[in-house]
């Protein structure tokens, strides 16, 4: 809704606000949106963020969509950094 973005984008002019996380759904509609989104608060002293997104623990390869591998390949990690130490 055009209305709770253009709120949002008000908000993030606040100095207390330093990060906005996107949590839409990953679907050409979201990731557009996200996109939207972003573009309006690039001049906003804010870091603007997104969900990681990739495989799932337990999902099997041979069932992952070719999009979902690829951001998972796109944003893979150093084994070690993993771990969550």
């Amino acid at each position: 809704n055009e209305l709770e973005i253009h709120s949002l984008i008000e908000r993030a002019s606040h100095p207390d606000v330093v990060e906005i996380i996107l949590a839409l759904p990953t679907t050409m509609e979201g990731d557009t949106t996200n996109f939207y989104i972003f573009r309006k608060l690039k001049d906003k002293p804010v870091r603007v963020t997104t969900l990681a997104r990739g495989l799932a623990v337990g999902d099997d390869l041979e069932y992952t969509d070719e999009i979902t591998l690829g951001r998972s390949l796109v944003n893979r990690v150093l084994y070690e950094n993993s771990l969550g130490k």
